[in-house]
């Protein structure tokens, strides 16, 4: 009957949706221990996104972000300037060249932190609905979100990726970049010779080491951790560095620490 095709069809509908899942990436990214940054394997890290504004009738990238759910992407309250037009751009390696699988969606709506305070940089958190879920795929997926109030361990090996300089003051990068950098805890990073007070325990640390690998992240991008179940979380949101260089010696990149944030992102994109 017409009634039990539509019901198989939507059990297949729901099979395929079912079938990613988040953090689990069709073209598993190869993770190596190179020091400083390097261009990452095509779609290995397939919810980082671009996040574009116009200008002139052409768009042009600012930010990094991490698609969540298939119409929700966090970023950096930082990148978001109420004068701007939006939109994300996903599924991408290269941003230079025109990739089967990518697409472009407008932002719908965008919510900042309530708190964000742009001269502390404290709550530097957004949150953009896209007009229409994208579809999932081998090159578009969601991460996985970390449990809420979640601290990784000193040490922990995490990876940030984006289209960010390549160097301190260098060009743009047109192959995602991948770098990474080892979780500092709270109480080394906080050290009055590291980022002392300036660090608070909404942040998370990451690199240090004097290493020109910070750079590679661009702001807004995920700091990508594995979980022990093997899947990709973002537990950070790339945030600020310091002004004497990409991963200057004791001044890590500091993240927000999304597994602060998991009520607030819950409440912004409730059913995601």
């Amino acid at each position: 009957t017409q009634d039990a095709v539509m019901l198989k069809f939507v059990i297949l509908v729901l099979f395929a949706a079912g079938a990613y899942g988040c953090g689990r990436p069709t073209f598993a990214p190869v993770v190596t221990r190179v020091v400083g940054g390097e261009d990452a394997r095509p779609h290995s890290w397939p919810w980082q996104i671009s996040l574009q504004y116009t200008r002139n009738n052409n768009w042009y990238h600012t930010c990094g972000g991490t698609l969540i759910a298939s119409n929700w992407v966090l970023t950096a309250a930082h990148c978001i300037s109420s004068s701007n037009t939006y939109r994300v751009v996903l599924g991408k390696y290269n941003l230079k060249e025109s990739e089967p699988g990518s697409a472009a969606i407008r932002a719908a709506k965008i919510v900042v932190h309530e708190n964000w305070n742009s001269y502390y940089i404290w709550n530097d958190i957004a949150l953009v609905k896209l007009q229409t879920p994208v579809t999932i795929s081998d090159t578009i997926m969601p991460a996985c979100l970390p449990d809420a109030g979640v601290i990784l361990p000193n040490r922990a090996p995490c990876y940030v990726t984006g289209w960010g300089r390549l160097w301190t003051n260098g060009p743009l990068a047109d192959a995602l970049q991948q770098a990474l950098l080892p979780v500092v805890d709270h109480a080394t990073c906080t050290q009055p010779d590291w980022w002392g007070s300036t660090v608070k325990t909404t942040m998370v640390c990451a690199g240090g080491d004097g290493q020109l690998s910070s750079c590679n992240g661009d702001s807004g991008g995920p700091l990508n951790c594995q979980g022990s179940d093997g899947s990709w979380e973002v537990h950070g949101i790339v945030s600020f560095g310091s002004s004497l260089g990409c991963n200057y010696p004791k001044k890590p990149s500091v993240f927000t620490r999304v597994s602060a944030y998991i009520s607030w992102i819950n409440n912004v994109s409730p059913g995601k």
